[in-house]
């Protein structure tokens, strides 16, 4: 459906890939964050806020027909890198009980804050349904 792009001699990431290439209709996820379709917080766990994260950007694939396969490239915004760090294995989990095992190019960072005070992850995405 998609290529993914690994350069020859490159070592194959974990959990991501360095490139995609796509063609079909565009589907862009705004940022989401770790609360539910009330925009209520019901967890301050870290691995709870990124599930829930993910549950919602399926939640906006899903009203444009859009399946989890078709993200292309998601980037992933972290108010504390030893916090992200040290859930590796919790993320990786809840990542693949909701996206499955597909792993587009990804960016993640920390940042100072989220506009949520409670937030401690936000999630852009973009997806390409193919024709």
């Amino acid at each position: 459906m998609h290529m993914i792009l690994q350069p020859e001699g490159w070592a194959k990431p974990i959990g991501y890939a360095n490139g995609v290439a796509a063609t079909g209709r565009q589907v862009f996820v705004g940022g989401q964050v770790g609360w539910n379709a009330q925009c209520q917080f019901e967890t301050d766990d870290f691995v709870g806020q990124v599930r829930q994260t993910l549950m919602n950007v399926v939640a906006i694939l899903a009203e444009a027909g859009a399946r989890p396969e078709h993200v292309t490239t998601m980037t992933w915004y972290f108010t504390n890198k030893a916090e992200y760090l040290g859930n590796l294995r919790g993320i990786g989990q809840a990542y693949r009980e909701i996206m499955g095992k597909h792993f587009p190019a990804m960016a993640a960072m920390q940042v100072v804050a989220l506009v949520e005070d409670r937030a401690k992850i936000e999630i852009q995405a973009t997806a390409v349904i193919p024709e």
